[in-house]
């Protein structure tokens, strides 16, 4: 990434530049899936244009299949948490299969479908043990987790945080991940009141 935003910063065309990544591959890390919670509410009414749009976000970067479909999986889940916000009683296991649905196929996929294999009710860290934690900053290694754990938490923003933190890994990425998700399904009521007062200041740059 470092190497792609110096090209872009000299005026690059980002068509040429993430695609050219990894002898050509494109990337597949897990940042595509970090930041695209946003895209996912904001299109929540329409699941086809979710997954378009949440391509067109990831492809800027995150030029492989595989880093495109990360940041698939994500906005779905986070769509279908901001249909149902408020909901008492959410359905992990159909946020899941939802998500499975409307990825497209390879690993990031199949390491979803693998956590179907772990209860929701079960321990974080039998989870990432299978799963992944992050710790390879690829999409593969970070979403499967972040999706069971959202799904297992999602009427809890603050137990779906902490879970995260205990398996460590790429702990800051999981937690934007989850917390994506999450938070579109309980809502800003659902945001403990003390780690809203807690944040940083937000800088808005305005034009003069």
């Amino acid at each position: 990434m470092h190497r792609l935003l110096k090209e872009l910063g000299k005026g690059g065309d980002w068509r040429e530049h993430s695609r050219s990544l990894f002898d050509g591959a494109g990337s597949f890390g897990n940042g595509s899936a970090m930041r695209v919670a946003p895209v996912g509410a904001y299109f929540a009414d329409d699941l086809g244009a979710v997954v378009h749009q949440a391509a067109l976000s990831a492809e800027v970067t995150h030029a492989h299949p595989d880093g495109i479909a990360g940041g698939i999986a994500v906005a779905i889940a986070t769509a279908w948490c901001a249909q149902r916000e408020g909901n008492q009683n959410l359905n992990g296991k159909e946020l899941l299969e939802t998500v499975i649905h409307h990825t497209p196929d390879g690993a990031v996929r199949e390491g979803i479908r693998t956590t179907l294999d772990v209860p929701l009710d079960d321990w974080e860290y039998t989870a990432a043990n299978l799963l992944g934690n992050g710790s390879r900053i690829t999409v593969a290694d970070t979403v499967p987790f972040c999706l069971w754990c959202a799904a297992a938490h999602l009427d809890s923003y603050s137990e779906a945080l902490w879970a995260a933190i205990h398996v460590e890994g790429d702990i800051d990425t999981n937690c934007a991940i989850i917390g994506g998700i999450v938070a579109s399904a309980v809502g800003h009521a659902g945001i403990p009141s003390d780690w809203l007062r807690s944040r940083e200041g937000l800088l808005i740059a305005m034009e003069s």
